[in-house]
Order: structure tokens, then sequence, then C-alpha cells
């Protein structure tokens, strides 16, 4: 019996961009799509969500999502609108939190439309949102969780195995067996060592081919010891000035980061008692509520002991209600905010910092990756306007950019992560911005020996 044909590889999205991650896996008898991000940032990339994807993509047999992120799962409801009717595979956190991550980018994109046909600022007429909750509710009922560690059939001949990945809670990589005999590793989002939660991600083991991330791979992050300190004289800076610390930060897991790093301040006194800490996204808080379920259960992708008072919901005032971030949004004098989203491209977060950002005594701090297109990377390239609601706003509070708290892996701990596998046939650095990536791939071949590529949008590769 003759062997099946090499599969057909296929980079729809998240090459030489951090959004919009989409992987087109074909064989004889299926195709298998390995995650199914929304694009955000500038305009370009954005409009790229309303393009048709091609014909077949929506046939999928399956979705494999990595993780719960926006920029990985956000996708999902409009390849439901376009007829996917395919399995949803994942663990059964990442099926909860994308539950959550989906209604809320639903009901934003609406909220959005609404807004934009009421101000008349946008170019449609009407505006219409890429998705709603109906498409919502029919992709939930696609999902099928399957445990981490275990091999899942996905057609015939073809067999999935999701590894801890560290990344955020229920996050994975994904270890496909193809029908030509064939192996396919996606790295999805690679955690970094020292997550305060989440313990280090399970070796890479090896693939024929692989899809590394490549979101840090042109630099290091800060030394945890220094970024803690330093965001402590933020803080204490800030209140010195009688000013308020707003954190724009993603819903899933950068929030709890946020709120553990807070809760080791307020410990030692750097976070004073009278101080209050206020998290105003409905979103981070129902997500609070999956990572505490984790703790409760002792799940092991948690460092033991992980958690407990970081996640403490006395330690911070939450707010659920419009009422409550109304609420937020009156506070005068030293204040922490934590709201999403991370990277200030909607959300609560946006109210906060057109309040904040005219004032010099308030600080915004920016706690993770922010891409290109973003507020939250025109602040950190030091803007001196923002533009929300139509209008622009003036940026004379503070900046501060403290990435450390990023969850990815940074090119160091990438290529400690690869080292001691077998080398794969062609490594393709994507989920990246260009430069990233590049520096990734040459940083690999020299230190490895590897093979390694940085694709472009669109095209199609052999699996061999």
């Amino acid at each position: 019996m003759s062997r099946a044909r090499p599969e057909l590889l296929t980079f729809l999205g998240g090459v030489g961009t951090v959004t919009g991650s989409k992987y087109l896996v074909e064989s004889d008898h299926s195709r298998i799509l390995i995650d199914c991000g929304l694009f955000q940032g500038v305009r370009e990339l954005r409009r790229r969500n309303w393009r048709p994807l091609p014909a077949d993509t929506a046939a999928a047999r399956a979705v494999v999502l990595t993780h719960a992120h926006l920029d990985h799962c956000g996708y999902l409801p409009r390849l439901v609108k376009e007829g996917f009717a395919g399995r949803v595979v994942c663990t059964p956190d990442t099926a909860a939190l994308a539950e959550i991550v989906l209604r809320d980018s639903a009901r934003l994109q609406v909220e959005q439309a609404e807004h934009a046909n009421r101000r008349g600022w946008s170019r449609h007429r009407p505006a219409l949102p890429l998705y709603d909750e109906n498409d919502v509710e029919r992709a939930l009922r696609l999902f099928r969780p399957v445990p981490l560690d275990t091999d899942t059939p996905l057609a015939d001949g073809t067999t999935l195995h999701l590894h801890h990945a560290g990344h955020i809670l229920g996050s994975a990589w994904a270890h496909l067996t193809l029908e030509s005999g064939h192996t396919l590793a996606a790295s999805g989002d690679l955690g970094r060592p020292g997550h305060p939660l989440l313990r280090p991600p399970d070796p890479f083991t090896g693939a024929d081919v692989l899809l590394m991330e490549s979101t840090y791979g042109d630099r290091a992050h800060e030394d945890a010891a220094d970024a803690r300190d330093r965001f402590g004289e933020i803080l204490t800076e800030t209140f010195r000035r009688g000013g308020t610390v707003v954190v724009p930060a993603f819903a899933i897991d950068r929030t709890e980061v946020v709120l553990s790093e807070l809760a080791a301040l307020r410990r030692t006194g750097v976070l004073p008692a009278g101080v209050p800490v206020f998290v105003d996204s409905p979103m981070a808080l129902r997500a609070l509520d999956v990572y505490q379920r984790a703790v409760t259960r002792e799940d092991p992708q948690l460092l033991p002991g992980a958690g407990e008072s970081a996640l403490d919901t006395e330690g911070f005032t939450p707010a659920r209600t419009v009422a409550d971030s109304i609420a937020v949004n009156d506070v005068v004098g030293p204040a922490v905010i934590v709201s999403s989203s991370g990277m200030a491209t909607g959300g609560r977060v946006l109210h906060h910092l057109r309040r904040l950002l005219p004032e010099p005594r308030n600080t915004v701090v920016l706690v993770g990756y922010a891409a290109q297109g973003t507020r939250a990377r025109d602040l950190i390239e030091g803007a001196s306007t923002l533009k929300m609601f139509g209008e622009y706003v003036a940026v004379r509070a503070q900046v501060a950019h403290v990435p450390f708290f990023s969850a990815h892996a940074d090119a160091d701990q990438i290529v400690d992560w690869l080292r001691d596998a077998p080398a794969p046939r062609t490594t393709y650095l994507v989920h990246g911005e260009q430069g990233a990536a590049e520096s990734l791939r040459d940083r690999i071949a020299a230190e490895l020996g590897w093979h390694a590529v940085v694709p472009r949008s669109g095209e199609h590769v052999l699996v061999r």
C-alpha cells in the first residue's frame, strides 16, 4: 500500500504579525485548521478579517485551538458564519476561557457598530459587526474539549496530542501525526519560565515541521527582580504625585499576573494598605473565576501553592457592572486600575485612559506586547495624542513599559526550549513581526544549526 502524499500547509494569518494566527493543513482526505485568530492592530490588518478565506477553509474537519486569546480564537464565530461545522478541539480550560473571550468580542463588535452608526464616524453605511452573539452560540456548540497528554483522533490517520505550553491556563502546544506519517508541531504561544502561577512548558519533543512563535524573537525580558523593583518605583512615584496608575491588561492571564505582583507589593508595603486596587473588566473577572477553580482543584498546570493570595478577591475591588465602572472612573488620587483590553484596542480601559491621560500626575503602565497599530504601541512609541471615541486625547500622563509581565517566552527561552530536541526538517517562524521573526530565524540557524524559514502570508508549503 502506497504512502499518502505529503500534506499541504497554508499560512493564512499570524505571519509577519502577532495577530490572526491561522494555519491550514490539508491531506488527501481532511483539512485541519490550527488556530483561528482575529487580526488586530493597523487598519490593513483589521480589514483582513473581512476578506473571505480560501473556499475550502470552512470545510475543515476540525479547528485546533492552542489557547483562548483573541488572536488565536477570535475569528472562529466568523468561520462558523461562513459555513464551518466541524469540531473545535482544545483543552477544557481553553474552552471555558474561549467562551468568555468570544462572547465579549461579539458584544464589543456589536456595540462599536452601533456607536459608529449613531455618531457617523464609520465610512460604512451601515457599520456592521464581524459577527454577533448568535454566531458565538453556534460556534460554542462545536467545542469538543480534550485533556492534555492524550492522543485524540481528528480524521482518518490524523492524531492530535496537546502538551502544556505554560502561556495561559489551558494553553497547549500541539503535535499532529498526519495521514502521510509526517508530523507537525505548533507552539501556539509559548510560556516563559518564571510565570508566577503556571509551571513551565512541557519540553519540545520534535516533529518534521515546527511552527514556532516569534513574538519576542529579537529580545530578552528584563531581569525579574529589576522589573519588580521598577514597577514598585513607578507606583511609589505616582502615588507621591497624588496620581492614579492605570494598567491596560489582557483579561486572560495578564490580569492574574498583575494581581499576583500587586499582592506581593502589598505584602511588602510598597503598595500601601490604603491605596485601592480596582479590576474593571467583567471579562477579566469571569476569567479569574476559571483560574480560581483551577486553584481549588489543584490543577497540575499550576505551580504548587500558586495563586491563593493573588487570586483572592478580597485583595482588590471588582467592578462588574456599568455603575461600578462609572464609580471607578470618578476615583481621584492614589489608586491602581487594572482594566482591559491589554493593547487598548477597546473595552473599559479606554474610558479610564480618556480621563487619566491628560493629567501629568497619572501613569499608564503597559505590561505586555503591543502590536503595531494599537493604542498601546502608540503610547510606548511616545504619542502625544491618542484617538478614541472619534476624538483626540492629549497624552500628558507618564507612560511606562514593563514587558516583564508578558506571558511569552523571550528569544533566549525559546532557543532553550528547542535546544535538546531533534531538529525538524523545517522550522517556520510565525506569530511575530517581521524583524522579530527574522532575528529568531537567524539565531536558530546559527546556534542550533536548524533549517529555519520566515514564511509569507498566503504561502503554501509541503509537510515533509
